[in-house]
């Protein structure tokens, strides 16, 4: 994010008009303007936006064309569509975007989302991170592969995985912990390096048992 100036979010929306007729208000103090951008989202390549949010019904038909497209130009996205399945939010949040269920938001969480992205963080909303927990739960009951990996954290680093995976970023997790921001981010690189994971998304994937874990 620019740290002196407001952010431009292009507004994606598949099949349909931007729903959201009160986001951004004209007072947010995180949003400058928005953009609108159709399928195949072609016009990204020649706009200052920095963060998109794609809003659509199914998110496996509309979102992989986006990606291919937001890849190219390094922009980060967010992801709202009334599906609330795990299979759905497990493949937007693998591939690094936020995920925020429709009607599961108010228009304050949607500018906290898109500040967010643009700052590297993957941002969840309610259902959407109880959709990523609950299927990750089933799959760790049995996998005993799973459960020697999270063994491989201390009590401390376990706790602030559990947060991490709730969509809470490193200052949240300190305040909820009583825990400089410095002190959080310190166990993150060694929590990341104990999971093999190359980012915070990628070790909460693994933390929950949506992607392979090495078998020992």
């Amino acid at each position: 994010m620019r740290s002196s100036q407001r952010l431009v979010v292009a507004l994606a929306s598949a099949g349909c008009t931007w729903p959201h007729e009160d986001w951004p208000p004209p007072d947010d103090p995180y949003v400058s303007g928005v953009l609108s951008v159709s399928p195949p989202y072609d016009g990204l390549a020649e706009t200052t936006a920095d963060v998109v949010v794609l809003h659509c019904e199914d998110p496996a038909v509309s979102f992989p064309g986006l990606l291919e497209v937001l890849r190219t130009r390094g922009i980060p996205a967010l992801v709202v569509s009334p599906r609330r399945d795990t299979e759905a939010v497990v493949e937007v949040f693998r591939a690094g975007a936020g995920y925020l269920v429709e009607g599961d938001h108010c228009p304050a969480m949607m500018s906290s989302a898109v500040v967010a992205a643009t700052v590297g963080h993957t941002y969840l909303s309610p259902s959407a991170c109880d959709a990523l927990r609950e299927g990750a739960g089933r799959m760790a009951a049995t996998d005993d592969a799973m459960q020697r990996l999270r063994a491989l954290l201390s009590p401390r680093e376990q706790q602030i995985m559990e947060l991490l995976s709730t969509g809470l970023g490193a200052r949240q997790i300190g305040q909820r912990l009583r825990l400089s921001e410095k002190t959080v981010r310190n166990n993150l690189s060694n929590i990341y390096a104990k999971l093999d994971a190359r980012s915070g998304t990628d070790a909460v994937l693994r933390w929950l048992g949506t992607t392979p874990v090495l078998r020992t």
